[in-house]
């Protein structure tokens, strides 16, 4: 299983569709994720630490699981079937024991930088659908993501149509 982070949440200029880029810890791969417009909405809204008077879903979802002595201890991509990507969201109950939950990446991606809590992607998933980075500082990354990233070259080596719920 390889830790991962949000690096960026961009949009798919070929059909306007937002997709969450995953950038492994500890290579220079990255692993994109086409969502829908709400779910971006929730990330960006995370990734921000943006907070409303009223809680929106996700931060509703953490202050509940707090309610009740319970925490989100990681989220874990796990399986990609005919261009869908499954997730589980793992929570530790009041008890010590640990629960796991099956969901949208994007809905776990979201929970996740609320309770700031690892990502994970399964091995096998991450080696079928990410690529390998054409540069090798963090900051070659950012401008990589703002300059040179060419969605459409993800879709194609993936073989993938359009998002599909994720």
């Amino acid at each position: 299983m390889r830790e991962v982070v949000i690096k960026a949440l961009l949009v798919d200029p070929s059909n306007n569709s937002p997709v969450v880029l995953l950038k492994d810890r500890k290579s220079q791969k990255a692993l994109p994720i086409w969502i829908g417009d709400a779910e971006a909405i929730s990330i960006a809204f995370g990734l921000q630490s943006e907070d409303f008077p009223r809680p929106l879903t996700h931060a509703l979802m953490k202050e509940m699981l707090e309610d009740l002595r319970a925490s989100v201890e990681r989220v874990v991509i796990k399986e990609v079937k005919d261009g869908t990507y499954f997730a589980s969201i793992f929570v530790k109950d009041a008890e010590g024991g640990l629960l796991e939950f099956d969901a949208r990446p994007s809905d776990s991606l979201a929970l996740s930088l609320r309770a700031g809590c690892p990502i994970f992607i399964a091995d096998a998933v991450f080696d079928a659908a990410a690529i390998e980075s054409p540069f090798a500082e963090e900051d070659e990354f950012q401008e990589f993501v703002e300059e040179d990233l060419d969605l459409k070259e993800f879709r194609r080596r993936r073989g993938e149509g359009s998002a599909k719920n994720n």
